[in-house]
């Protein structure tokens, strides 16, 4: 299977209400690998790297509203897969 990997920086209300935990569950239903944090700035930075068709089901699953969170914007590079990751994780800020 051919891996690719996506950045996302996603703003809105984003932290402290639950969706760094919503991406993770969300990452590892579709088999993705890869991280999920808090930044500094009051938004989100996800890696995710996985077949292009499940990274694309995961974008539209972490877009938009639910529970607690409300995303305003989405950023979106594209990043190598150096298969450094054997799962999805929750981070903690960088530095």
């Amino acid at each position: 299977m051919v891996t690719s990997g996506r950045r996302f920086i996603v703003s809105g209300s984003v932290q402290g209400v639950g969706y760094r935990y919503f991406c993770r569950r969300a990452a590892q239903s579709l088999g993705l690998k890869g991280f999920v944090r808090n930044m500094p700035d009051g938004s989100v930075e996800i890696e995710a790297f996985g077949a292009d068709a499940e990274i694309d089901e995961f974008r539209k699953q972490i877009t938009g509203s639910g529970g607690y969170f409300q995303v305003d914007d989405i950023k979106e590079t594209t990043v190598p897969d150096e298969n450094k990751y054997g799962d999805f994780y929750i981070r903690m800020y960088p530095g």
